[in-house]
This record gives C-alpha cells, structure tokens and sequence, in this order.
C-alpha cells in the first residue's frame, strides 16, 4: 500500500523562510500535520513550499493500490490536496511527533492497514505497472510497459485513470525528468548533454524543452535554484 514515509521538520529562525522546491512523484501522498490529514494529488509540475517557524509532517507515498480506498477519481486531484476525516490517524501520529519517528511510521502504518482492503489483482497490476516504470531506465514509452508486463495498452490507461490520475505516458515522462532533476541536484559536475543522453534524450533540446514543458523550469534554472 505504501513506497515510504517520509518525514520533515523545520525550525526556522523568526522573521525568515525557507523556500522548498518539489518534483514529486506521480503519486498520491497521504500526509498529516498537526491536528490534520490530507491527501495531495498526482503533481504535473514543478511546486514548493515556503516553510516557517517550527513544525512536521508524517507523510505516506501511496502505492495506486491504496488510491480507491480514499478517492473515487484520483485525476480530479492533480496539483491539489482535500482534506481526509481520519481523527484516529492524526491523534496517533501526533502523539509521537515530533521526536519518535519511528513510531510514528509504525501508527501510520497499523491505521492504513486496519482501513485498507486487500489488493484486487488490478489494483496489484496497478502497483507493478508503477513499479516497472520507476525501476527500468529502458522504458521509454507507454508499449515497452505493456509488452513487459504482457497486457494491452488499453490496460494500462485504464489502470492509471483509476489508481494514478496521470496517463502512462505521463508517467514514463515524469520518471525520467524525476532522474535528471536527480542528476543535476547531486552532481555538479555532470553536463546537461551527458543527462540527455543517458536517459535516452535525442539531444539536450529535447531534454530541456521537455524538461521546461512538464514542469515549468528550465535546465539550468533548476540546477542554479537547487544547488
């Protein structure tokens, strides 16, 4: 049901903020702060977020297995949040926070299992699809995921209405401007041309129009903003 937790903190000096870019996964997060859950959406672009004072957030990275259980049509939610009525969750997740993380995981994990039903064999597909895409730097469009996974494109679109909210094109897309904004975050050394072309780019053009197209950046507007 879940990829990982993941946890924040922040305890910023009075009168300033700090800015947190995002390029999130095309993934529903289910995330609690104090005193509320929410669930967030699959992201098209690039966002962040200005932090402020002192604070945390317990958030789960949903496998699409876990999506049916708290929205009907997860694409109504691209780039936005809703509210989720789960008191039990927020009480127990903020009874551990903001020093035991580990229990923390531990609550959120004994809730979404207690409210969650066991996988149907599409919502299992649905896991493996997304996995696949992730996980292979060889695939590269929406027919090498159907083919490995022996099932009809048509499949595969209706599982990613269903249990993502993002076509699979957008999917396979996303991944791989997930793993060059990666490249350019973790080494400065790298050139935006050798990005290109390990990740299967025609040439840096393409990366960078693609790049500024999906998620509102450009190349080296990312690499100066984030380094």
């Amino acid at each position: 049901m879940v990829r990982w937790f993941w946890i924040p903190q922040w305890d910023i000096q009075p009168g300033r903020t700090s800015r947190q870019h995002v390029i999130a996964y095309p993934a529903c997060n289910l995330v609690v702060e104090a005193g509320a859950a929410e669930l967030s959406g699959p992201t098209t672009r690039a966002s962040h977020r200005d932090l402020a004072g002192t604070g945390w957030a317990v958030g789960a990275l949903l496998r699409p297995a876990a999506v049916p259980h708290f929205t009907a049509d997860p694409a109504a939610l691209r780039d936005t949040s809703v509210t989720v009525d789960a008191p039990e969750l927020v009480r127990q997740v903020s009874a551990t926070m903001p020093h035991r993380h580990r229990s923390a995981v531990d609550a959120f994990a004994a809730w979404l299992a207690a409210v969650t039903a066991p996988p149907s064999a599409d919502a299992l597909l649905a896991n493996a699809m997304t996995e696949l895409i992730d996980a292979d730097p060889d695939i590269r469009t929406v027919e090498d995921v159907a083919t490995r996974l022996s099932v009809s494109v048509r499949t595969l679109q209706r599982l990613a209405v269903r249990y993502v909210g993002l076509p699979p094109l957008a999917m396979v897309r996303r991944r791989r401007l997930q793993e060059a904004a990666a490249r350019l975050r973790t080494d400065p050394t790298v050139t935006l041309a050798d990005v290109a072309a390990d990740l299967g780019y025609s040439d840096h053009a393409h990366l960078a129009k693609e790049f500024r197209s999906v998620l509102g950046l450009t190349l080296s507007t990312y690499r100066r903003e984030v380094s």
